[in-house]
């Protein structure tokens, strides 16, 4: 990670990262209880820890990075995501999308209301993605 990136994360953290990672392991929580959820928990987990590092890394789709189509990025997938963002994938995007207004009204939080908003995107169709670094 570079030094930017480090800095960018510390910041990131204090300004609302924190919070929002902690509402992706509380969903990760409930679908593993469930045993149903543990493929969603999983996408879950991954999440919530890029969710609080954001910065030097990125969410791409599972078959650029591995080049083959699998569970996670076929028809499975899709059924998985509409079935996430009808119990967890609405909250956490608006989670994400009420923070990113609060920092947007400061210039210094415009980049981290940016990197909400994409998160609220991930929030909303998580299954099939893989967080990959940045360069």
């Amino acid at each position: 990670m570079s030094p930017v990136s480090l800095v960018l994360n510390i910041f990131w953290i204090a300004l609302g990262g924190f919070w929002m990672a902690a509402g992706w392991v509380l969903a990760a929580v409930i679908m593993a209880i469930t045993i149903i959820g543990l493929p969603w928990a999983r996408a879950s987990f991954s999440i919530a820890a890029y969710t609080l590092f954001p910065f030097g890394y990125m969410a791409v789709p599972r078959d650029m990075v591995t080049g083959r189509d699998d569970v996670g990025t076929g028809p499975l997938g899709l059924l998985g995501n509409i079935i996430w963002f009808v119990f967890a994938g609405w909250w956490l995007a608006l989670g994400h999308l009420v923070t990113a207004v609060l920092l947007a009204v400061t210039i210094i939080g415009i980049p981290f209301a940016w990197a909400h908003i994409k998160l609220a995107g991930i929030a909303l169709w998580p299954i099939g993605k893989a967080i990959v670094p940045a360069e």
